[in-house]
């Protein structure tokens, strides 16, 4: 059976399992068969690298399943291009075949690869919405805990009744958004809400492909925040948005930071970096956060780290390698760039 298989694809299509490929790494974004087969053999780079690696949850269940499928999170590394690094995907489906044969569904298959060196834990946040997400696209009901968030957003509640709140109700509510009033109970309430409630929820939210009127609404109140200079209710509200398919708007709400005193901020420079990296083809808004980066002597390393994160992403790359060359630039972050080849 191994001599056949060189893919984690045919290994989980020759057990006989229907299955899903997804990126956890920076937002949970399903990839299609077809670019996972690319990514795979090595035809194309990994899209979403994060800290050299592909962080990777494959869901998968045999045909004849009436329970939840089974998921893999997988750490796999990447080479200097963001390549996957074949030798490792090898080894981990070797591992796989070893302790579970063709039979990767069952009782019997449970924690058989607990202790795998590519087996790893998503945090709980990421773990949630993981979850919630895929409770909605199989059209499973949500958790327990869906029912209280619901409320609590239509303001049933109070909103100072946070505390029995879970993060699986939040992550629940998130991925539902479109159903009944949620959508406008979470754009009457969210400038109300206490931290507690905001920062959680919209960690949520950075995984949904929100609609054009929730991104507006969310855009209007980043830039109250701007201006007022809270910085942490302006990293909730670019999280929020920072899923949206309105690209034009996640640029305008990193325009207005950039452009603001708040520019400085490291934890926003890096929630730019992590969250809304695919505005910074644009040449002159990369420019400005890479002086912004440079400027920054409180935060040890936020230059290098950042553009070690940013040359790494194949959409990226070559607009962050022609930064190297641009005449165009601060004497500060001439500097940085300086360093990067002394180290």
């Amino acid at each position: 059976m191994t001599a056949q298989i060189t893919t984690l694809g045919e290994l989980l299509t020759s057990a006989g399992t229907q299955w899903r490929a997804y990126d956890i790494g920076r937002r949970i974004t399903k990839i299609d068969k077809k670019q996972f087969a690319q990514i795979e053999t090595t035809q194309v780079p990994y899209p979403y690298p994060l800290a050299g690696h592909a962080l990777l949850a494959i869901q998968f269940w045999d045909n004849q399943a009436t329970q939840d499928p089974y998921v893999w999170f997988l750490k796999l590394p990447l080479d200097e291009q963001s390549k996957l690094v074949a030798a490792s995907r090898d080894h981990f489906a070797s591992m796989v075949i070893d302790a579970l044969g063709t039979q990767l569904t069952g009782e019997a298959a449970q924690g058989k690869l607990d202790n795998n060196l590519y087996v790893y834990a998503p945090n709980a946040n990421k773990l949630a919405a993981f979850n919630a997400l895929l409770k909605t696209e199989l059209k499973r009901p949500a958790s327990q805990y869906y029912e209280y968030a619901e409320l609590y957003f239509a303001q049933k509640l109070g909103l100072d009744q946070w505390q029995n709140l879970a993060v699986q109700g939040l992550a629940d509510f998130a991925m539902r958004l479109e159903h009944g009033s949620n959508r406008d109970n979470l754009k009457a309430c969210w400038s109300h809400l206490p931290a507690q409630v905001q920062s959680p929820l919209a960690a949520m939210l950075e995984h949904v492909a929100i609609g054009v009127e929730l991104t507006e609404h969310l855009l209007s109140g980043l830039k109250t925040a701007v201006e007022s200079e809270d910085l942490a209710a302006s990293i909730n509200y670019l999280r929020a948005l920072s899923g949206s398919h309105s690209l034009g708007l996640i640029a305008e709400a990193v325009d207005t930071i950039l452009d603001s005193s708040l520019a400085a901020q490291a934890d926003l420079q890096l929630t730019i970096t992590g969250r809304c990296w695919e505005t910074l083809t644009d040449s002159l808004r990369l420019i400005k956060l890479m002086d912004c980066a440079a400027h920054n002597t409180e935060v040890d390393g936020l230059f290098e780290s950042i553009f070690a994160d940013l040359v790494a992403i194949p959409t990226l790359r070559p607009h962050v390698l022609a930064l190297l060359r641009t005449e165009n630039r601060s004497e500060t972050l001439s500097r940085a760039i300086g360093r990067l080849f002394k180290r």
